[in-house]
């Protein structure tokens, strides 16, 4: 199941990445900041959206697998990370918020998996609080990649650093939960 439709979708979210970064180093003479920070966004929601559509047509289609299971989370963390990374070189998120992010994205990816060794995944399974706060970081990028005036109305950056620090808030918040929930086992593996 390694080249099915939803795992390529999967794939293009990692690819995604230097093409997304890249537009930010193109020579002033081929896009202006404005053009830049547009196909940024676009291409930010577009591959963003894949990660809704590769479930459904995994689903749809019958092609889930385990390899796909393991590339989605991992595409998903990737595409942010290096995202919040382009956002604090941009100096339009702070280098703390990236900090906490990619920091939680760490400690819970390796909990889960030592969690998977020792037969007890299910304690950590995704909740709805991680899923808010992925909703709230899929929002708060684009808006910081955009970093102007939505409909001539919008203040993007305004309203990208409010939901970005709302994302780490959320972020500490899932963390703390899925460690709550682990610490039974955590406690039982220390004796």
């Amino acid at each position: 199941m390694f080249m099915t439709i939803p795992t390529l979708m999967t794939w293009t979210r990692i690819f995604a990445i230097p093409l997304i970064v890249g537009v930010f180093y193109l020579p002033d003479s081929m896009a202006s900041v404005y053009e830049r920070n547009l196909v940024a966004t676009i291409m930010f929601v577009v591959f963003a959206a894949t990660d809704w559509l590769d479930g459904y047509l995994a689903r749809k289609l019958n092609q889930t697998s385990s390899f796909g299971a393991f590339l989605d989370p991992v595409a998903d963390k990737f595409l942010v990370c290096a995202c919040v990374l382009v956002l604090v070189h941009l100096q339009r998120a702070d280098v703390f918020v990236a900090l906490i992010i990619i920091g939680r994205e760490i400690a819970i990816s390796a909990l889960r998996e030592w969690m998977a060794q020792i037969g007890a995944s299910r304690s950590v399974a995704v909740h709805m609080i991680g899923k808010v706060k992925t909703v709230v970081q899929m929002v708060a990028i684009p808006f910081l990649l955009f970093d102007g005036r939505l409909f001539g109305v919008i203040d993007t950056h305004q309203w990208g650093v409010w939901l970005i620090w709302a994302a780490a808030v959320l972020t500490v918040w899932s963390m703390v939960y899925y460690l709550q929930k682990a610490l039974p086992e955590i406690r039982a593996r220390a004796n």
